[in-house]
């Protein structure tokens, strides 16, 4: 039920492959829900659903999923936060599948450091999210995007990844080359 040293929760593997995405503050506002929920967003827009998932649920059910939470893991961040912020993905993501939700789970890094918790609980070969989304505006931030995707792919050997946002050649080209499924999803516009 749990991985790692942190003891995440383990989630379900999934094959689900989204074409569009709304930012869970979009959601509730949408007509149309033949669509997947993600949190590619500011933290304290969905604080809310950490605080009372249970009052959330009926609305991501009416998607076709969720990619799960994105709790920011910055570097310049205390590690404990980023564990904390790592479980709290984790937690949300396990407690929907629980409750029927078809959950993508959503990997998010900081630096080298993360790398001894932040994939634990997912499941190896599972179509996996990630965005590049303000992770790759510095020189620096490419350098450790480019660093923990390298390492994803090594430890989960995902089936597909979906990204949300651009895909610089410079960071996806040697995957993309190698045959891996990567689905890129665009930007949420009205």
């Amino acid at each position: 039920c749990f991985a790692g040293e942190y003891e995440l929760p383990i989630l379900r593997l999934t094959r689900s492959i989204p074409t569009r995405a709304i930012p869970f503050d979009k959601a509730r506002a949408a007509k149309e829900q033949n669509q997947w929920v993600h949190f590619y967003i500011h933290d304290y827009r969905f604080e809310c659903l950490w605080a009372h998932p249970e009052k959330y649920l009926p609305l991501l059910r009416k998607f076709d999923g969720v990619i799960s939470p994105d709790f920011s893991l910055y570097r310049c961040m205390p590690l404990a936060m980023q564990i904390w912020n790592t479980y709290r993905n984790r937690a949300l993501a396990y407690w929907l599948q629980k409750n029927g939700v078809d959950v993508i789970p959503n990997i998010r890094w900081g630096d080298e450091r993360t790398f001894a918790f932040c994939f634990d609980g997912i499941p190896m070969e599972s179509t996996v999210a990630i965005s590049t989304g303000g992770c790759i505006q510095k020189k620096s931030d490419r350098f450790y995007f480019k660093q923990g995707l390298q390492a994803m792919v090594e430890r989960l050997r995902p089936r597909t990844i979906i990204n949300y946002s651009c895909m610089p050649r410079e960071i996806f080209g040697p995957y993309l080359n190698a045959g891996m499924h990567i689905v890129q999803i665009p930007n949420y516009s009205i």
